[in-house]
């Protein structure tokens, strides 16, 4: 495996990248008709925390983090620094120096297809990070790798430059030709969520605002008053025993 460093890769533009930050993983990914999201490995060592930005992408083989000490050179501000590996692994190959480093920078976060270590120490100093796994497991710096190069996490392209957004729910990549779209489409969403908000607030319920008791139906769902639900599964039971 040879590897390439790819700079100056195209960015989704930062307007965009600051308007989809406003909403959460699940809003967007709705929006954008249930798509994008990069799987359920994917969990923050924090909690209520939510971070939006473009994304520098590393390729790594597992168990070796040569390739994200390359890849904090082409990191800037308001990036997220994603690595996935050439095959599954949740060897500890990210910490709290590395942190440090991209921090210093302005890197927004990591997400990681493999595992972190220093969970604490990256709490205490505000890192946010979303990782397959957490393993004091070390790591070599010896086989080359890609940077900034596409990469398959969860079974979605993740580019460089494209929008990724995480929070307690999970991660999703917004390919960054998409943003601007994604943005009006979850702030549509956010509105549409609001009046139904209101509505339940009000005492309303799903099965009438959504006009379910119709579908319901139309699916063979029956309602009964429990005597006669009662008298039926006896009846059916009886029957049941004589046969």
């Amino acid at each position: 495996m040879s590897g390439v460093i790819v700079t100056g890769p195209p960015k989704a533009d930062r307007e965009h990248v600051e308007a989809i930050a406003r909403f959460g993983v699940a809003t967007v990914h709705e929006a954008m008709g249930r798509t994008g999201l990069l799987g359920t490995r994917l969990r923050p060592i924090q909690q209520d925390t939510r971070v939006a930005g473009t994304a520098v992408t590393v390729l790594c083989r597992p168990g070796d983090n040569l390739m994200i000490h390359a890849a904090v050179e082409q990191c800037g501000e308001g990036d997220i620094l994603v690595v996935a590996a050439t095959s599954p692994s949740t060897d500890g190959m990210f910490g709290e120096l590395f942190a440090t480093a991209l921090k210093r920078r302005g890197v927004r976060g990591l997400v990681i297809d493999a595992g972190v270590r220093d969970t604490a120490e990256l709490r205490a100093m505000g890192f946010p990070v979303w990782a397959a796994a957490v393993s004091a497991q070390g790591t070599v710096k010896a086989t080359p790798g890609s940077v900034n190069v596409p990469v398959v996490i969860g079974g979605r392209v993740v580019r460089p430059g494209d929008v990724i957004l995480a929070d307690d729910d999970g991660v999703v990549v917004v390919p960054r030709e998409r943003a601007r779209r994604a943005a009006e489409a979850s702030e549509a969403r956010e509105k549409k969520e609001a009046a139904a908000r209101a509505a339940f607030l009000e005492g309303r319920l799903g099965l009438d605002r959504y006009g379910l008791r119709d579908t319901l139906t139309r699916l063979g769902v029956t309602w009964q008053p429990y005597d006669a639900h009662a008298s039926s599964c006896d009846a059916a039971e009886r029957d049941g025993a004589g046969s």
